[in-house]
């Protein structure tokens, strides 16, 4: 099955455009390699998501099935084959 990670509009352009990148999976991985598996074509996307040490960035939410990864176990939350990852990246201003 395919798990999809799902872009917001501000990170598409780094991914060619693609709002949704499909990866396969044979089974439940951690998230940090799924992420790793939907970035790999895109090293600039992947270090806006996850900073040097493969953590998420602070102001990149991400989201598995609905549920805040940072608040389960960060790049080690489980995702399944059936799951949707939502990246969220902060907008701020003032």
């Amino acid at each position: 099955m395919t798990a999809r990670v799902v872009l917001p509009g501000l990170l598409r352009d780094l991914a060619d455009g693609a709002a949704e990148l499909p990866v396969e999976l044979g089974g439940e991985t951690a998230l940090g390699e799924v992420l790793d598996l939907a970035f790999e074509p895109w090293p600039i996307l992947a270090s806006r998501v996850r900073d040097e040490r493969g953590q998420i960035r602070r102001h990149v939410n991400v989201f598995v099935d609905g549920e805040d990864a940072k608040r389960a176990d960060g790049v080690q939350t489980a995702v399944t084959p059936s799951s949707t990852v939502h990246v969220i990246n902060a907008v701020s201003g003032g």
